[in-house]
């Protein structure tokens, strides 16, 4: 048994849907949650900009006597993973490798879709992801940037949200996909409407849940699950502490209690 915290982090408030997935799946583990909402977006920065500021939420968490880490984020995941997990002293997930996973199970004949942010999709983080699991797979991966605004707005059933999620969709609805990936950790808000805009026959992959599912194996294995004990959860950012708590309410489904302001570089 290990009471100590996991760190999650993001460039900003999409990782709240990993953490509420981590909650859900383990109630009874502390958690610190870092967005860098000073500096968010990361998408349109280079490498060695988007390695810069994680190694520095990096080492913020570790100060903070985390016992493991979630990178909460597909930007990150794809241009930092190898970087982090080679300086990190404790167990450090990504998202996308556990949605790539879980979208080659979920296919029978290898056609599976991908949506993301432009620089997730741009990095063919996923197309590499899952060709290493299944390499006759096709992958059809499309980049979708206005679902981030509207989820944050919270039109996650609005008639516009619908009208441009068609217009994203429409290419992979035709391409025969059988499993699609949510490449960003926004798009879960979105799962009721999108599952309705690809229709019964997709299986839509949320990442965060298939992510919460790798931590919570982990932690397992290692014996770091926490026992009975207090919990809690605490939300550090980097800057614009109004607008997160507003706008993670609704990625959370309740109020967030503790918020910190911390910024960083």
């Amino acid at each position: 048994m290990n009471p100590a915290p996991l760190g999650v982090f993001d460039s900003g408030i999409g990782g709240l849907t990993v953490a509420r997935a981590l909650f859900e799946r383990l109630p009874r583990e502390s958690v610190i949650y870092f967005g860098d909402t000073a500096r968010v977006p990361y998408g349109p920065k280079s490498p060695d900009t988007v390695r810069r500021y994680a190694a520095e939420i990096l080492a913020y968490l570790l100060q903070r006597g985390v016992k493991a880490l979630v990178v909460a984020c597909n930007t990150i995941t794809a241009q930092a993973l190898d970087y982090l997990q080679e300086r990190s002293p404790v167990p450090l997930v990504g998202v996308i490798e556990p949605g790539a996973r879980a979208a080659v199970q979920a296919t029978r004949t290898g056609t599976i879709g991908v949506i993301g942010t432009a620089g997730t999709i741009a990095s063919g983080a996923y197309e590499r992801a899952i060709t290493a699991i299944r390499p006759d797979a096709r992958v059809h991966a499309r980049a979708c940037p206005l679902f981030v605004p509207l989820v944050e707005e919270g039109w996650f059933d609005h008639p516009a949200t619908e009208l441009i999620a068609r217009e994203y969709l429409e290419p992979l609805r035709r391409a025969g996909v059988e499993s699609l990936v949510l490449g960003c950790t926004h798009y879960p808000l979105l799962k009721p409407l999108l599952a309705r805009v690809m229709g019964p026959g997709v299986t839509l992959v949320d990442s965060a849940e298939e992510t919460a599912k790798v931590v919570a194996r982990e932690l397992e294995a290692g014996g770091l699950l926490a026992g009975d004990g207090h919990h809690e959860h605490v939300f550090v950012v980097s800057d614009d502490e109004p607008h997160f708590r507003k706008v993670g309410a609704r990625f959370l489904g309740e109020k967030l209690k503790r918020v910190e302001v911390v910024p960083l570089g």
